[in-house]
């Protein structure tokens, strides 16, 4: 009988493998991020019926003078993917990501990956650092999974680790400002046989005060990503959906243009009564 894969670890893989790796950048250029924004949008609209968003005014009306930093929950593989289509096709920015184990997916580095060694405090330094560096190309915006493992969807309560604080006060005392918005990402079925994409910006967080405490600004993030996703998940499960953009929305299936003929039509009545 074959071994069932754990699913979720409370260790991160670097951990896991306990193997030195050496740090790697981001390195793009216009012909590979072309190619990375085809190919993942096409993925997601090969698996996915439609890609929904909401709130992205805080985005737009954020002071663009400054860096910015979207973070968000990390449930499952897809959600780089739909990352890297917020940032490139919503905000038109390149996106920059730790991963980690960055060598097993190398082309990644292409796309605006970056890697994370959780092996040792100094090695996870170096991946912090290069973030509060990059920030100051406003051609990028970051984006990180403040939990630093995969959890289960919709897992509560949110328990960062404290690398984004880091980088974001690190940011204002290099730049002055940062904006910092929390993401909701939901992967639901609603009325069609294939599921959506919803997205939802929570209301953007301006960071001006380098003297924070960590630890409570931590708290204080956990809080406002814990907000952004209980909002949403209330929208959805009343199906106020209405006032959702779209950034891409599949024809119907003949089988299901056809249940929608059915449904027109007026049988007679032959019960007689």
């Amino acid at each position: 009988m074959p071994t069932e894969e754990k699913l979720y670890s409370d260790i991160p893989p670097t951990k896991l493998r306990n193997k030195e790796e050496k740090f790697k950048p981001a390195k793009t250029n216009r012909f590979w991020l072309t190619v990375a924004s085809l190919f993942f949008f096409n993925m997601l609209q090969n698996r996915f019926y439609a890609f929904r968003y909401s709130g992205d005014e805080n985005y737009t009306e954020r002071d663009n003078k400054y860096p910015t930093i979207l973070f968000s929950p990390h449930c499952n593989w897809w959600d780089g993917i739909v990352l890297y289509n917020i940032t490139h096709r919503i905000c038109h920015k390149e996106i920059r990501l730790m991963v980690e184990e960055l060598n097993r997916f190398p082309l990644l580095r292409r796309g605006g990956a970056y890697s994370v060694n959780k092996k040792s405090a100094q090695s996870a330094m170096k991946a912090l650092q290069y973030s509060v560096d990059l920030l100051g190309d406003l051609r990028n915006v970051l984006c990180i999974f403040p939990q630093g493992i995969i959890r289960p969807p919709h897992f509560r309560p949110f328990k960062f680790q404290t690398g984004l604080t880091y980088i974001a006060q690190n940011a204002v005392k290099k730049y002055g400002k940062v904006n910092l918005i929390p993401l909701s990402i939901d992967y639901c079925f609603l009325r069609d046989n294939r599921p959506e994409v919803i997205v939802d910006f929570g209301r953007r967080i301006e960071l001006t005060d380098k003297n924070i405490d960590r630890k409570d600004y931590t708290k204080f993030l956990e809080a406002k990503l814990t907000e952004t996703c209980d909002e949403q998940f209330k929208k959805i499960s009343q199906g106020e959906i209405d006032n959702y953009k779209i950034l891409f929305k599949q024809h119907l299936k003949w089988y299901r243009r056809i249940e929608q003929r059915l449904k027109r039509i007026d049988l007679p009545d032959v019960s007689g009564v």
